[in-house]
């Protein structure tokens, strides 16, 4: 498991673009057969994909880098589908998890494991964090999901906010997790932007093109630096960092986030005029 160790932001502003892509993005999550996991010292995520395509995936790490017995000894896990249909296993019970699709996994689940069904493999991208009380495995569709339509065509910024790990949703303990779709013809997200210095957040970007890209927006207010992303790449926003991104063309991501409170709109907003 790779790990990402956590930069203070006087030390981000003398950054070069590879210094910034190593700190702060994650190229190669996704491979045919593989776990892959990235261990973000950043409120301790782990951010993860399963894609599998001939054979079950299990959820194992070597438990030396999370100090426990097995993985959610003292963790709980959010997992969304971005493939075709497949099977999450937890603990024996399956859960049919058909794409665009949430899996939330329980502290003190011993076994999980990931499979696809045939033709198409299933995408599973998942994020975890430390928990201390064990919520319900639960699973919710795309009409489960609480839908937020945001924006206007006209500031390029349409938008709709699928929440699924939420106050109102399904329960956690600290986990906060959904999916944002910009329509048509849209390219911004989050602007203007904010901080939360309560919590970190992580955005994986999805369904795009293979010649787009995403700049994301990074840095301190008065700091502003970006990270140029391509399909099926995250980005690490620190709780000090703004977090915007515009595409060449429209996309999907999903966020999830972590810290101190679970309230979705505790933001710090960051004024057009003050942003540099």
């Amino acid at each position: 498991m790779e790990n990402r160790y956590v930069s203070h932001p006087n030390d981000v502003r003398t950054f070069d673009t590879a210094r910034l892509r190593e700190e702060f993005l994650i190229e190669n999550l996704f491979a045919t057969d593989e776990l892959v996991t990235v261990y973000s010292h950043v409120d301790r995520y782990i951010v993860g994909s399963a894609v599998p395509a001939s054979k079950e995936i299990k959820l194992e790490v070597n438990l030396k880098d999370i100090g426990t017995d097995f993985f959610l000894e003292r963790r709980e896990i959010g997992i969304i589908n971005i493939g075709a249909t497949g099977t999450v296993t937890a603990d024996g019970e399956k859960y049919e998890i058909g794409a665009f699709e949430c899996l939330y996994v329980s502290l003190g689940t011993k076994e999980v494991s990931f499979a696809s069904h045939d033709g198409e493999p299933a995408k599973f991208y998942f994020v975890s964090t430390p928990a201390h009380k064990a919520y319900p495995t639960t699973k919710a569709t795309r009409e489960d999901a609480t839908p937020s339509h945001l924006g206007d065509i006209k500031t390029s910024n349409e938008r709709t906010i699928y929440k699924y790990i939420h106050q109102g949703g399904i329960k956690s303990c600290q986990l906060v997790m959904g999916i944002t779709e910009l329509e048509p013809g849209n390219m911004w997200n989050t602007m203007p932007c904010h901080t939360h210095n309560r919590r970190s957040e992580v955005y994986l970007y999805f369904n795009m093109p293979e010649d787009s890209v995403v700049f994301h927006f990074m840095g301190e207010p008065q700091e502003t630096k970006h990270l140029v992303v391509r399909d099926g790449q995250v980005a690490i926003s620190p709780s000090w960092s703004i977090h915007s991104g515009v595409g060449t063309s429209n996309y999907t991501f999903c966020w999830a986030m972590a810290g101190e409170n679970q309230t979705f709109d505790d933001m710090d907003a960051v004024a057009m005029k003050d942003l540099k």
